[in-house]
């Protein structure tokens, strides 16, 4: 990954502190305007300068490697929320574990659910697939061809069938076939249009009913590359359904990266995968400190 923003914000710490021996004022103005270049939401920024302002004078951090370290430590705070396992994907005790996948169109719903498929395969697990998102021209159509290119079952209706009808169906086939994870295509259309946010709901209480727990995950998908608008979407689907984190695309193609830190801040949800490529294999668990690391380093 190459976020040149935030590369370019460790070079000015260099050279501030290089060229004029200490830590001051100047150089926090210098990493806001950078950081809210790279994405970080003006709050973020300011919530993380602030920390790291107060470390600085109660330690008394005059090289690089200590400013850059607490601004590490800072960064993978806001990410974790304080709890690190709060990135990892929720397996559930009692078979089959059920991801819900939600998302407009276009940010790479349907791509994301097939690397996930195959992230869970190389971990040798069963999974099937349900074609929740029924009212969405080809929907199903894209989730078989994948299905077929992973070589797991999918679960399918007709076109405009009742959604949650797909997900009953898809955790009794998962039940009678021995599989360990159900993930539902689910709807994907304009994410403030009132139905859809209804079957979402209803979907979420029938997975409730029939596993006697509410979904293990309900997945949001968003573009890296929308930058705010990645936000609203999210909170219009809060409306509705309880998400428990974020599934990131397109990470790869977006110089800023500071998106991931938005999302943490404004909207205190996860971020559990990211997608880092086009492939099939380009798709990795979030971990928070790695992230960062490799923003800075």
């Amino acid at each position: 990954m190459q976020f040149s923003l935030f590369k370019s914000i460790r070079q000015k710490v260099e050279q501030i502190v290089t060229g004029r021996g200490k830590v001051d004022e100047e150089l926090f103005e210098e990493l806001e305007v950078m950081m809210i270049q790279a994405d970080l939401s003006v709050h973020a920024t300011t919530q993380i300068l602030d920390e790291l302002k107060l470390t600085v004078q109660q330690n008394r951090l005059a090289t690089v490697n200590e400013v850059v370290a607490h601004l590490k430590s800072d960064l993978v705070a806001l990410l974790s929320g304080g709890d690190p396992t709060k990135s990892v994907l929720t397996v559930a005790p009692d078979l089959p574990t059920l991801y819900l996948v939600v998302g407009v169109n276009g940010v790479g719903k349907t791509t994301s659910i097939a690397k996930l498929t195959n992230l869970l395969q190389n971990r040798k697990k069963k999974v099937v697939l349900a074609a929740a998102d029924t009212f969405r021209a080809a929907a199903i159509d894209q989730l078989q061809i994948w299905a077929d290119r992973l070589g797991t079952d999918l679960v399918k209706h007709r076109d405009g069938a009742d959604p949650s009808a797909v997900v009953f169906d898809a955790i009794k086939a998962a039940r009678a076939r021995g599989a360990d994870y159900v993930i539902a295509d689910t709807a994907g259309r304009l994410h403030n249009r009132a139905n859809l946010m209804e079957e979402l709901k209803k979907i979420n209480r029938i997975a409730e009913r029939e596993l006697g727990r509410p979904a293990d995950e309900v997945l949001l998908v968003v573009d890296a590359n929308t930058g705010q608008n990645a936000i609203n979407q999210a909170r219009q689907f809060l409306q509705a359904i309880p998400l428990t984190g974020i599934i990131l695309t397109k990470l790869d193609s977006t110089a800023k990266g500071g998106i991931v830190f938005s999302i943490a801040d404004e909207l205190h949800l996860p971020i559990k995968l990211v997608g880092l490529g086009e492939q099939v294999d380009k798709m990795t668990t979030f971990d928070p400190s790695k992230f960062v690391d490799s923003l800075l380093q």
